[in-house]
């Protein structure tokens, strides 16, 4: 299966919270399995998102991430993180609307709803078994 990273894990969110209600252990771990490949292997990690990024929830009506961005100063030098909360929801003109929470250091938001919008559109392939980029 094809399709944008943020269907695929709005999908699975949606799998695993159904499994979770109906006591479906075995399904729910499957679901949690790929929300976990998607943590690991496609979402923003290094380059400032040196903490990873974590998924809080994932359903058809929201995307909740959780990142921290550890920021540089004029000498190259790390000087201090700030913690981020990335709300992404559905837009019918736009595929999805991004809000970036979180301190505003160094105009650091804009930065990261580039990145997370385009992570969040890129295509990924999904198996059944792994999920990795289309291209």
């Amino acid at each position: 299966m094809k399709l944008p990273l943020y269907q695929l894990i709005a999908r699975a969110g949606d799998a695993a919270n159904y499994c979770a209600k109906r006591g479906s252990k075995e399904w729910l771990q499957v679901w949690e399995d790929l929300l976990a490949q998607c943590e690991e292997q496609l979402l923003p990690s290094g380059s400032g998102f040196n903490a990873g990024t974590k998924i809080e929830y994932a359903g058809s009506d929201k995307i909740v991430l959780r990142t921290s961005f550890h920021h540089m100063n004029e000498h190259g030098y790390y000087d201090g993180w700030t913690e981020h909360v990335i709300v992404a929801v559905p837009n019918f003109i736009y595929e999805l609307d991004l809000k970036v929470g979180g301190r505003n250091k160094n105009g650091v938001k804009e930065y990261i709803a580039d990145v997370f919008y385009e992570v969040l559109r890129r295509e990924v392939v999904y198996d059944g078994e792994k999920v990795e980029w289309a291209d």
